[in-house]
C-alpha cells in the first residue's frame, strides 16, 4: 500500500466534512503518532469551523491522562498503543470536546520505538458516536509499511476512511 498523495488526503478531509456538515454532525480529534496532521487535514478546508471544534494532541502518556482522560492503569496494563487506549483517548475526546464523533489514533510511526507487540507501523483506530442512544464506540487496528511520513499519511487516511464508513 502506498502513501495517499496530498491531493487524495484532500479529497477524504473534504469527503468527511460534507458527511459532517451533511448529518449537522461535529467532530473533534484525538492524534498521537499522527501529531495533528488528521486535524491539518481537517481544517486545511475553508468554512470547517461550521462542523470540526478542534483537537488534542497527546503525543506523550502524560497528555493522554491529562487532556482527554486515559486513565494511568489503562496506560500500564495496555500501553499507549492498544484498543484499550485508544478507546479511551476516542470517548475522552467526545466527552471533553462536547461533539457527536471523535476520532483518535495512536501507534508506532518509527523510525524506532517498535517492539515486538507493536512494530513499527502498528496503528490503532477508535471513533466515539455520539447518537441519540448511549455513545458508541469503534476500534480497529492496521500495520503499515514504509517511513515515517508514509506511516502518517496512510494512519490519516484510515482515520478520515473510518469516519466515513460510519461516523
Amino acid at each position: 500500500m502506498t502513501a495517499p498523495t496530498d491531493s487524495e488526503l484532500a479529497a477524504l478531509a473534504r469527503a468527511v466534512g460534507a458527511a459532517m456538515q451533511g448529518g449537522g454532525l461535529h467532530l473533534v480529534t484525538v492524534e498521537s503518532c499522527t501529531g495533528g496532521y488528521v486535524a491539518k487535514l481537517l481544517t486545511d478546508i475553508a468554512g470547517s469551523s461550521a462542523w470540526f471544534d478542534g483537537g488534542w494532541v497527546t503525543y506523550s502518556n502524560a497528555a493522554k491522562v491529562r487532556d482527554v482522560g486515559v486513565r494511568t492503569a489503562t496506560l500500564e496494563a495496555y500501553g499507549a498503543v492498544s484498543e484499550a487506549t485508544v478507546r479511551e483517548m476516542a470517548e475522552g475526546g467526545l466527552g471533553r470536546g462536547g461533539a457527536d464523533r471523535a476520532v483518535a489514533i495512536s501507534g508506532v510511526a518509527g523510525p524506532s520505538g517498535g517492539t515486538e507487540r507493536n512494530p513499527v507501523g502498528s496503528v490503532w483506530f477508535a471513533v466515539a458516536r455520539r447518537d441519540a442512544g448511549a455513545p458508541r464506540t469503534d476500534a480497529r487496528h492496521a500495520r503499515f509499511d514504509g517511513d515515517r511520513d508514509a506511516v502518517r499519511r496512510l494512519s490519516a487516511a484510515f482515520a478520515l476512511r473510518m469516519l466515513l464508513d460510519g461516523g
